[in-house]
């Protein structure tokens, strides 16, 4: 048992390691992007901007909508992010006749945030059909449509759900045709092969011009302005206004679409292209991109260890613990498996959107998340091990005398550490998988790549994530297995 208590003690050592004392004098401005293309830049630009005036920043990029970041900031998890007048007016306030930065100003103030300075360009909602159907079939207008009820349809996933998206333009041009959802990024794809007819997009997409796609017109005038503007916190440090001051009307619309297009098709990475135009404005220096790109993953891994570690040695904790408290009564041992089985049956992204009105966004949640993972194939095969005992070799304890405690240090546990060994061994790997998704909700790791080339069909960022998350479950397989070899002896697995 003695090797079973280093290895526990190299565990708290690892855990040190991960989450080191912090030495600095001031908290890191914590900057949020929502999962889109346009929203990754603007929060680079925003990063970029403060780390060359001197203050400390966190990246929280890729959250799952409007509404995470939006209630992220309300309730201070983060502290600033781009938002757009016309999301803040109809999709978060529901009052879609105030539009001015002013008046939105009004009703925000009790939150003790605000809408600063817009960097100057409108990125408004727009329809879009690829130039050839429009020919085809006379289409000009939102209107139009109204006479194509066989029009295929697919329009991302927000769109589809907000009041000033799908549901509110349908009832106004009284369309009334069958849409589906998709991810933004992958409906373009999607209208190139000529799978869809109709999607919507945002006016400075790249991809509008790159896939020869006409926006028809809004004639009734149903969406309002979307002026693009950092949205933040009250009570930040004097320098991060500052800065952003300095963004103030810098973009203009066109500028905004070439630096869209230059991450989608010239695959360049948000990082690059945000600093490009820093510099070209005069406030920031050039960065070393391939330094960025080792910083970033050195970043997500040790992010990714965070959360896995943390979330399996709470784990093994727990469920060891508890199969060691009820494995002696049946009918609770049972009870207990079924709940941890439903656990499992529940789907990931599912259970992490469940968590945010309970512990935010973050690690917090994430955490929690790989933790009711890992108990089920920790529990059950602790519990396994322990009732499967050979009954003669438990009346030869009592018989030996040796009481309830004594046969858990000397029998129990020693007999049942290859199963159990093997449980969390399992349940390690899972955690590594599953926490890719963390990123959905801002908790950082090896899923920030994977969400953001989803968000860009980009494969070569999805591989920047997956192919260090899978070296990592390989290694974690390895490092188990010669721990197995070391703690457990060679008469126990034969």
């Amino acid at each position: 048992m003695s090797r079973v208590l280093l290895c526990w003690l190299c565990w708290l050592i690892c855990l040190g390691c991960l989450f080191p004392a912090s030495g600095r004098s001031a908290e890191p401005i914590r900057i949020a992007s929502k999962n889109f293309n346009e929203s990754y830049i603007l929060a680079e630009i925003i990063a970029q901007r403060l780390e060359a005036a001197g203050l400390p920043v966190e990246r929280r990029f890729g959250l799952g909508g409007t509404l995470i970041c939006f209630d992220a900031l309300v309730a201070g998890e983060i502290d600033l992010y781009v938002e757009y007048t016309g999301t803040l007016s109809q999709a978060i306030l529901g009052s879609p006749g105030v539009t001015g930065i002013d008046a939105l100003n009004a009703l925000i103030a009790e939150q003790d945030i605000a809408l600063l300075g817009p960097l100057g360009f409108n990125n408004t909602y727009a329809i879009a059909t690829p130039s050839a159907v429009a020919r085809s079939l006379g289409l000009e207008t939102i209107g139009d449509l109204a006479a194509h009820d066989d029009l295929e349809v697919v329009v991302s996933h927000e769109f589809l759900e907000r009041e000033d998206g799908w549901q509110g333009l349908s009832r106004t041009y009284g369309l009334d045709m069958p849409v589906t959802g998709i991810e933004h990024g992958l409906a373009y794809q999607a209208i190139a092969e000529g799978s869809i007819d109709i999607t919507d997009a945002y006016s400075t997409d790249g991809e509008l011009e790159r896939y020869d796609l006409v926006v028809l017109e809004d004639d009734q005038g149903y969406f309002p302005e979307y002026l693009a503007a950092p949205l933040a916190r009250t009570g930040l440090p004097a320098g991060v206004y500052e800065a952003l001051a300095s963004l103030e009307s810098r973009i203009d619309d066109d500028r905004m679409q070439t630096m869209n297009a230059e991450v989608v098709f010239a695959r360049r990475s948000f990082a690059s292209v945000a600093n490009e135009f820093l510099v070209a404005e005069g406030l920031a220096e050039v960065r070393s991109e391939q330094g960025e790109l080792l910083a970033s993953l050195g970043r997500n891994t040790l992010q990714h260890l965070k959360l896995t570690v943390t979330a399996l040695v709470g784990a093994v904790i727990f469920g060891v613990g508890l199969s060691l408290a009820v494995f002696r009564m049946p009918p609770v041992a049972r009870g207990v498996t079924y709940f941890c089985g439903l656990l499992q049956t529940v789907p990931s992204i599912a259970l992490l959107a469940l968590l945010i009105p309970v512990l935010g966004i973050g690690m917090a949640p994430a955490v929690l998340a790989l933790f009711l993972y890992s108990l089920l194939p920790i529990l059950r095969n602790t519990l396994t091990a322990l009732t499967t005992i050979d009954p003669t070799l438990v009346r030869v304890s009592v018989a030996m005398g040796l009481k309830p405690g004594e046969q858990l240090r000397h029998l129990y546990l020693p007999l049942s550490l290859p199963s159990m060994f093997a449980g969390i061994r399992t349940a390690a790997v899972i955690s590594i998988g599953t926490a890719t998704l963390a990123a959905f909700i801002g908790a950082g790791g090896l899923g920030d790549p994977i969400v953001t080339g989803l968000a860009l069909n980009d494969t070569n960022l999805i591989l920047q994530g997956a192919v260090p998350a899978a070296v990592l479950a390989i290694v974690t397989e390895l490092v188990f297995e010669a721990l197995e070899r070391w703690l457990i002896p060679r008469s126990l697995k034969e």
